[in-house]
């Protein structure tokens, strides 16, 4: 969310920073502006009339004390709490129609953030060559029917289409990726391992903006009204929801595997051929909280990271910076790790890190000291994939399959794997 007083003191670098997002917003400011000076009427108003009722209860008491009529008085003092009823309804309907407003206006993006749509994005920098083949390259659904690895269609007929079932080996690279990506990054990278609920409430999902904004894009068990995780970076950052950290406690990084839930609504028929765009899928999230002067190269931390594991699998991939238009709801700056799939000859996102500097925070109200009897203030929250196994998979045995349909298997993965080669069925 932001800050409500920044945006009141100084509206229009707010408008200018939101209209590269989108023009549209400005028009969102204004009503915010205008249900804020609403407010704060309607504030002044009913204290002035609340000093006035309280002034006159105490002459009412005294006049009653004195044997003095007080009736006139009494008559004025039931009209003047007539008014500040009214005036409280006003105030509370105003208040809620302020909150859910403010709570639909995205992060403000970073200067540095190129402006336009996806079109504007920019590829910062390439690793590694795309793979190339002697001979047609296949993807990685033919590879994966071959190979034994899921069954898309008995998972369409037990949950729907978008909930692949993993088979055999298949089964195993999801759980030795998981372990790989985990030991990487507790080990090598110092984040605090958490196994987090696949479920969250409501207050979790308002904290890290999927509320109200992207609510048709989660699962809703709505018998108890909790939400299916699209991803650990909702529960892992509510972990320190309203609360208040000491400045020695920050950095804090988590790395966290969940499975993960997405409706996609709005995105049928759009890459829909094997696991490239699925309803259910797992991935290792990573989150961080930082003091704000640390966000940046926090950010940059964070993308190395990310980085770093498909540097130790051998997967070529390029960084990109996204453009305004392109932001998630809550992001100020965001890199997508895209990597090569050389069967479907596609570059496929993997990875998005992001720096939400203060936004997250206020909606959760997580906050930090700088120094023993010093205001809190909000944390800068980051998160990144570290990776989103589905288009992993994919660029994995696209890109290392050989002639005769076999897959090698990254030489990080061989001991976990107990192979270092996948080989069709019957070879």
């Amino acid at each position: 969310m932001i800050d409500l007083r920044t945006l009141r003191d100084d509206p229009d670098t707010h408008k200018q920073s939101l209209a590269r997002r989108n023009p549209a917003l400005v028009a969102a400011v204004d009503a915010v502006l205008n249900l804020d000076a609403k407010r704060r009427d309607l504030l002044q108003r009913a204290e002035s009339l609340k000093a006035d009722r309280n002034s006159a209860s105490e002459e009412v008491a005294r006049r009653k004390k004195a044997k003095e009529d007080a009736t006139a008085l009494i008559e004025r003092l039931q009209g003047v709490s007539t008014q500040i009823k009214a005036l409280d309804g006003e105030l509370k309907t105003v208040e809620e129609d302020l909150e859910n407003r403010l709570l639909r206006i995205p992060n403000i993006p970073r200067d540095d953030v190129p402006q336009g749509d996806e079109s504007a994005n920019v590829v910062l920098r390439t690793w590694g060559e795309p793979m190339t083949h002697a001979f047609d390259a296949k993807p990685h659904w033919e590879l994966g029917e071959q190979l034994g690895l899921f069954d898309l269609a008995r998972g369409a007929k037990v949950t729907g289409s978008g909930f692949p079932v993993y088979t055999g080996m298949g089964s195993r690279l999801i759980r030795t990726l998981v372990n790989f990506m985990l030991d990487l990054h507790v080990r090598e990278h110092g984040y605090t391992e958490v196994w987090p609920p696949a479920l969250v409430n409501a207050d979790s999902a308002r904290g890290t903006g999927q509320l109200p904004d992207l609510d048709d894009q989660m699962y809703l068990a709505t018998a108890d009204e909790l939400y299916l995780v699209p991803t650990a970076e909702v529960p892992v950052t509510n972990l320190h929801r309203d609360e208040i950290l000491s400045a020695d406690q920050l950095p804090k990084g988590f790395a966290a595997y969940s499975p993960c839930f997405r409706r996609e609504a709005g995105a049928h028929g759009k890459d829909t051929r094997g696991i490239m765009r699925v309803h259910q899928f797992d991935k290792v999230e990573l989150v961080r909280f930082c003091t704000p002067e640390k966000s940046a190269s926090e950010h940059e931390q964070l993308l190395g990271h990310a980085e770093a594991v498909l540097q130790r699998l051998g997967i070529p991939y390029r960084v990109v910076v996204l453009a305004t238009g392109d932001l998630g709801f809550a992001s100020a700056k965001t890199y997508d790790l895209e990597v090569w799939a050389a069967g479907v000859q596609k570059w496929l996102e993997a990875s998005s890190a992001s720096t939400f500097t203060d936004f997250q925070a206020r909606r959760a109200n997580i906050r930090y000291r700088p120094e023993p009897g010093v205001k809190p203030q909000f944390v800068h929250t980051l998160n990144a994939s570290g990776l989103a196994l589905p288009r992993t998979i994919i660029a994995l045995l696209e890109n290392n399959q050989l002639e005769d349909g076999s897959v090698r298997i990254p030489e990080a993965l061989v001991p976990l794997m107990g192979t270092d080669c996948l080989t069709p069925h019957g070879a």
